[in-house]
């Protein structure tokens, strides 16, 4: 069995839709590494999109899903609860910024935001969603109408869903500043929808897909301000940002507001289909019961997976480590630009370990180095991926548990790629 004949069966099985980032098929991992059915290592610098933030195999949470499966696997906490959702209820509860909060837990991160806005519609009758341009939010059709990119995403899957609007999100160096921004979202209230329409203003604190651009603290006070003046529920997607990848448990803490409502997916149970709806009390029991659910919503399996994450977040400081990790590639990038300017790459930026970095030409975005540098990386055993609204920018996730040599290791594959392109 090698490479090439999985691709030729799953070409012939899988239909095309579903895209890969590389043409490798994995036998095993470990903590930032995985090998490939050929035996071929490599660094993971993609952490399954930002969902292994403790590590592959990461033996804490293998432990307790196994416990888990020995008892049982499945009753539909809708049928039959059990003890270990309510207790990952009370855990994210107490650690979301949200005063006297309530959970409810799902699968994926587009089904927590789908019910995000279904329990924002039912508390404020109303219909309106606000989001952001570059912003991601899931493949359901409301959730593809609210993410802000076009293509792969939204490119012949229209009409979406109804009452659902974009504003700029800031990005300085495309000209795009926090009053624009604000200044647009004021313009569309003249224009398309009254405040009073509005159920819901969703954004990334952080965006993923759209680049890795952080929401300015301003921004975030104002949309604070604004909702609370007109009875908007603000919700912050942190989908790809939560559980340490930003150097915060959740990157909500980072700023200086309280949202109203929260959806969490990908890092929380380390591997395990799992998502949340951490929110306002009031909020959050709008609907009444049967309102809200889903038949694999809150798995056991996952619950325990995610309960042991929590666990190795907390004993591991692996927020501490996310900042060492985020903050030595930052340095090692911004070093490599300064002894080469010629170099096409521009805009270094990281919060904690989500970090990033633009191939620009003569100030302008140029996404055509992109694939060549992440098939140099992957030749040496580097996996990356790229983002942005304009396909331009590189994006590393490792695991927050990397290792100090496995990082210098793919700082010197990157280094190397890098100045191939001069």
């Amino acid at each position: 069995m090698n490479n090439q004949s999985l691709m030729d069966r799953r070409n012939a099985a899988v239909p095309r839709g579903v895209a890969s980032a590389t043409p490798l098929f994995v036998k095993r991992a470990k903590n930032a590494e995985f090998w490939d059915v050929e035996d071929n290592r490599y660094i993971d610098f993609a952490a399954g999109i930002a969902v292994v933030n403790t590590g592959h195999n990461n033996r804490a949470v293998t432990q307790a899903v196994t416990e888990q499966i020995e008892k049982f696997s499945h009753t539909a906490f809708q049928v039959a609860g059990y003890e270990n959702y309510i207790e990952l209820a009370e855990r994210l509860n107490a650690i979301a910024p949200i005063d006297d909060a309530k959970t409810i837990l799902m699968t994926t991160g587009a089904e927590a935001l789908e019910n995000a806005v279904k329990i924002a519609r039912h508390y404020t009758k109303r219909s309106g969603v606000i989001a952001f341009h570059g912003g991601f939010h899931g493949r359901t059709l409301l959730t593809m109408g609210m993410t802000g990119k076009i293509a792969p995403y939204k490119e012949g899957f229209g009409p979406f869903p109804n009452d659902i609007y974009h504003i700029p999100f800031p990005v300085p160096y495309q000209g795009i500043d926090t009053a624009y921004s604000l200044q647009q979202l004021e313009k569309l209230f003249k224009t398309d929808i009254a405040p009073s329409s509005v159920a819901a203003i969703v954004l990334e604190p952080v965006q993923g897909e759209g680049g890795f651009y952080a929401a300015p603290n301003a921004l975030m006070e104002h949309l604070r301000a604004l909702c609370d003046e007109h009875g908007i529920v603000l919700i912050f997607d942190e989908v790809q940002t939560g559980f340490g990848r930003t150097g915060k448990t959740l990157a909500s803490e980072h700023f200086d507001v309280q949202p109203d409502l929260i959806t969490v997916a990908k890092a929380l149970a380390g591997g395990y289909p799992l998502s949340g709806i951490i929110g306002k009390r009031d909020i959050m029991d709008s609907p009444a019961p049967g309102g809200l659910g889903g038949t694999y919503g809150g798995s056991p399996v996952g619950c325990a997976a995610a309960l042991a994450v929590l666990d190795e977040l907390e004993s591991k400081c692996l927020n501490d480590r996310a900042e060492a990790v985020g903050s030595r590639l930052h340095q090692a990038f911004s070093e490599l630009k300064e002894l080469n300017p010629e170099l096409p790459i521009d805009h270094i930026r990281h919060k904690g370990a989500m970090i990033a970095f633009d191939f620009v030409v003569d100030g302008q975005p140029e996404p055509r180095h992109v694939p060549p540098f992440i098939k140099a990386c992957r030749s040496k055993g580097l996996i990356l991926l790229p983002c942005g609204q304009f396909g331009n920018a590189i994006r590393l996730l490792p695991p927050l548990t990397v290792e100090n040599h496995i990082v210098e290791e793919a700082i010197d594959i990157m280094r190397k790629a890098l100045l191939s392109l001069r």
